[in-house]
């Protein structure tokens, strides 16, 4: 197959095998690219050709960059997240799966190098998120289209604008979507050391609500909930204590949470349902125990409580890219406010991916992975 490169003359052959090539192509102008004034260079990227063990399939592969053409725009990327949603796609396990083969990660930061002759948005030295999941940010450089890219300020620090696309952005509409909630309200989660629990809890705190964070037991429980405590956490529970008859006096000195965020399933979501208050909604975005959800007849007649599920990829479905826009800059205000930090992270050069993929399915780790470019 045959590819332009500017460097080379109007048409060169490829390195890359046929079937890479192609998904890079169609996967919106992924196949990464150089203005014709720039000078050869080569791309890193984390790239997996079947799904299965992300420590067996994913692969670090070296791509060609092409050409810049009208509306794309040239990234080089900075730093991208490893989350759970990425390892399920790496799996075959999510709602959304891109055509193999793909490159991994669908949250990063990137800096502008160029843009095509039609790009009126973005410029040079802009930092960029990707707008929807799937577009591989876990390589070097990029070639993206406009309108796949969001401008963010570069003026939060890195770590905030590479984790800042996914788990706020679901802390924030969960918080604000289903329940009325006013100041003095409190809110009940499991998973509550996860980045999307970590969030939840700054962005309550900065609504005026009371949070009742639940996490598991583990040998360095003090320092997590001195941690969670720093970021805003009211109260901090264990999974075994929440399950014991006398947690109903922790109750008693606080209005009962009319909603609950669950990440987790199985017995924990079942502790969540039963604290709840007559007429509250659970929110379920993630299921860790990969454990059904079981609500109980009573509960759900005698409480009236509401079960309910989110997926931002469908939230920015049913909204649109303006809406989504609209969210971050919220999100960025509370960055600028110093409302909003960034989970606890560890920052791993891409070369040693391996090690970062192994951590971040490792249980009891609080700390996001952070691939640095």
């Amino acid at each position: 197959m045959w590819v332009y490169c500017p460097w080379r003359g109007s048409r060169a052959r490829a390195r890359l095998p046929r079937g890479l090539l192609t998904a890079w192509l169609r996967h919106g102008r992924a196949a990464s690219s150089y203005s014709a004034s720039a000078e050869p260079s080569q791309v890193r990227a984390l790239v997996y050709g079947k799904h299965g063990d992300p420590a067996k399939v994913v692969e670090l592969k070296n791509l060609e960059l092409a050409a810049v053409k009208g509306s794309d725009v040239h990234v080089r990327m900075l730093a991208a997240p490893i989350n759970p949603s990425d390892i399920n796609m790496i799996q075959g396990n999510y709602g959304f799966l891109p055509k193999l083969p793909a490159v991994g990660g669908n949250e990063g930061i990137g800096k502008v190098v160029a843009v095509g002759s039609s790009v009126t948005g973005l410029h040079p030295g802009d930092w960029v998120i990707p707008a929807n999941a799937g577009l591989g940010t876990w390589r070097t450089e990029a070639i993206f289209s406009e309108e796949a890219l969001i401008q963010v300020p570069n003026d939060i620090s890195l770590q905030s604008a590479a984790t800042l696309g996914v788990n706020p952005c679901t802390a924030y509409r969960m918080l604000m979507d289903f329940e009325q909630l006013q100041p003095g309200d409190s809110v009940i989660q499991n998973a509550s050391n996860s980045g999307v629990g970590q969030a939840v809890i700054q962005i309550a705190a900065a609504l005026g609500l009371r949070t009742i964070n639940v996490v598991r037991d583990r040998p360095d429980i003090q320092k997590l909930m001195d941690r969670l405590k720093d970021l805003g956490a009211e109260h901090i529970i264990t999974e075994e204590e929440l399950r014991k008859p006398e947690t109903k006096n922790f109750f008693k000195d606080m209005p009962p949470p009319r909603l609950a965020l669950n990440c987790v399933g199985g017995k924990s979501s079942t502790e969540l349902l039963r604290h709840l208050a007559p007429g509250g909604t659970m929110v379920t975005y993630g299921g860790m125990a990969k454990q059904p959800v079981t609500a109980s007849v009573s509960m759900l007649i005698f409480k009236d409580l509401k079960l309910r599920g989110f997926w931002l990829s469908q939230w920015k479905k049913n909204h649109g890219p303006d809406e989504f826009k609209k969210l971050i800059l919220t999100l960025c205000n509370l960055i600028h406010k110093g409302q909003l930090t960034a989970p606890a992270c560890s920052e791993v050069p891409l070369q040693d991916y391996q090690r970062a993929l192994g951590a971040s399915m490792e249980p009891f780790v609080s700390s996001k992975q952070i691939l640095i470019m």
